[in-house]
């Protein structure tokens, strides 16, 4: 199996729909395994779907198809059968927001309390994408779905929040729009023992209501407005941001998708939310800076840091 990941973990031809943000996750995914094969433990979302029938699969790597509520209670089990044999294979569950926010948050709770040997990652489309668009507990304030029709009224959780207070060794935010960045933390997580949680960002076309090909430039806007925080934790207490704002109107970032057409929208509502949360994270990183681990920043080859309350343009 080790020299097909050499390929990539995802093989061409799958049913991915055009643009999907998951699609381009698993290809970064695969190029930082670099020949190693991972155990894929997935519930029930899109990445289900893209393995195909049986006995075929588009993954280059095999996987249990999970339960909705418990792919972090088998990706578990599969990792100490693996530990009790002796043998070193990365155990990665590969996770929607559905399975992540809302129906799996039991088992992944326990498993980052145990401190399992476990890679989760959670490719965050903001909806229940592969049953029909429904609201999850990760979809934005003010988004439009069809449990939501005119609007989401409630926050996005904060699931980084959260795996933080678990003190998990390591929990990080990839970006779509920063491959480098991508890369180096998901070689990191492999790097490392015990829970590592790594939260992806996945433009879904036809939940989001944008063009496919727009995806990446969504996710570097969602960046650059700060409504998407790509920062890295350890221990649940040392904090570093990698990619900070630039200035960019969180109202331009949703113009760009229709779900956000919303009479009801309040886009100062929501630039105070994510100012707030920003203040907060740079508290965080000041308090306790992870100064001494492998995580360069991109300052240097970004734009340097500005407000982010940036000003909303009418």
């Amino acid at each position: 199996m080790n020299a097909h990941v050499a390929d990539g973990l995802l093989r061409a031809g799958n049913a991915n729909c055009a643009g999907c943000g998951m699609t381009l996750g698993l290809r970064w995914f695969g190029e930082a395994l670099a020949g190693t094969t991972p155990l894929l433990a997935i519930p029930p979302c899109c990445a289900t779907v893209t393995s195909g029938l049986f006995p075929t699969t588009a993954y280059h790597a095999p996987g249990i198809a999970t339960t909705f509520a418990s792919s972090a209670a088998v990706g578990s089990g599969m990792s100490r059968v693996l530990r009790q044999n002796n043998e070193d294979q990365p155990v990665v569950c590969w996770t929607g927001d559905g399975g992540t926010y809302d129906i799996g948050m039991a088992t992944l709770s326990a498993a980052a309390e145990r401190n399992e040997d476990v890679i989760y990652v959670c490719y965050d489309n903001e909806i229940y994408g592969n049953t029909g668009g429904q609201r999850s507990s990760a979809t934005p304030m003010g988004a439009k779905t069809t449990t939501s029709a005119r609007g989401k009224v409630e926050r996005k959780k904060d699931i980084m929040a959260i795996m933080a207070a678990h003190r998990v060794p390591y929990a990080a935010s990839l970006s779509l729009a920063h491959h480098d960045d991508f890369v180096r933390k998901v070689k990191l997580a492999l790097g490392l023992g015990g829970f590592r949680f790594l939260l992806m960002l996945s433009p879904c076309p036809a939940g989001w209501k944008c063009q496919p090909d727009e995806s990446v430039a969504l996710v570097r806007m969602a960046v650059g407005c700060g409504i998407y925080p790509v920062f890295e934790v350890f221990d649940g207490v040392r904090y570093r941001v990698n990619v900070r704002p630039d200035g960019t109107p969180l109202e331009d970032y949703l113009a760009r998708q229709k779900r956000f057409k919303s009479e009801g929208l309040d886009v100062d509502f929501l630039q105070a939310d994510v100012s707030a949360r920003w203040t907060q994270l740079r508290a965080l990183e000041e308090a306790s800076p992870a100064e001494d681990e492998e995580c360069a920043t991109l300052d240097d080859v970004q734009t340097p840091a500005v407000a982010v309350s940036c000003e909303v343009r009418s």
